[in-house]
């Protein structure tokens, strides 16, 4: 099985790290992904620039664009074709509305317009508590097994989210749920002679049994998403 890997966090991150350990077992891994964090920049692509990928070792590309670019340069000729498109793992969640601008999201929707198959995982992150990236790696190494078993429609990918849970936790359970629907707390803060985003993303509101609920509630939020924008359990 080849495997595609990338990210919106930068080649660089710790959480493209700890998914390439996650997958490497599984079959041969090759990374095409930013050179620098592209966090937020949904599914943007570059069609009126060249796009430059430069070697960081054996089966790994930087390049000087979006998530969407470098799924867009591996699936058409820069590595052999893949069977899967990995995106992740982000530093911070990418829950309900957070699908709609996030890089890591944009990947692997990029991946299924093209006819691969994807899946996009993100960890979210409490205030108070740091990323466990170790951890996070042994449960999507658990996870991915079954997920890359699991036929999916034309179209359809995965959009996984890891809680954050305290050191001594025992480690979660997966759970299938729906993408939440619920808007974001979207406020600003006057600064000086502009304003300054101000939404409180922890507090955001939830809907039962939904993804968000799922994560924060100290679950693997497992999600199936598809092209035609429908949230599915």
């Amino acid at each position: 099985m080849i495997l595609l890997l990338t990210n919106d966090d930068g080649i660089d991150a710790p959480g493209l790290a700890a998914l390439e350990a996650a997958a490497d077992p599984l079959g041969e891994v090759w990374i095409v992904a930013p050179d620098r964090g592209r966090s937020n920049c949904s599914h943007t692509v570059t069609t009126h620039a060249p796009l430059r990928a430069v070697p960081h070792g054996p089966r790994r590309f930087a390049v000087d664009g979006t998530p969407a670019d470098c799924v867009r340069l591996a699936v058409h000729g820069l590595v052999p074709r893949p069977d899967w498109v990995l995106s992740g793992i982000n530093a911070g969640g990418n829950l309900g509305a957070d699908v709609y601008h996030s890089g890591t999201v944009a990947a692997v929707r990029e991946a299924a317009l093209a006819g691969w198959r994807g899946v996009a995982v993100s960890q979210y992150r409490k205030r108070d508590r740091a990323f466990d990236w170790e951890r996070a790696s042994r449960w999507v190494a658990g996870l991915l097994p079954g997920l890359l078993a699991e036929p999916l429609p034309r179209g359809g990918f995965w959009n996984v989210n890891l809680p954050n849970l305290h050191p001594t936790d025992a480690d979660p359970e997966a759970v299938r749920c729906p993408l939440d629907l619920s808007p974001l707390p979207v406020a600003f803060r006057g600064d000086g002679d502009g304003w300054v985003y101000a939404g409180d993303y922890h507090n955001r509101p939830r809907c039962d049994g939904c993804d968000v609920a799922v994560c924060f509630g100290g679950r693997i939020a497992v999600t199936r998403l598809g092209l035609d924008l429908v949230a599915r359990g």
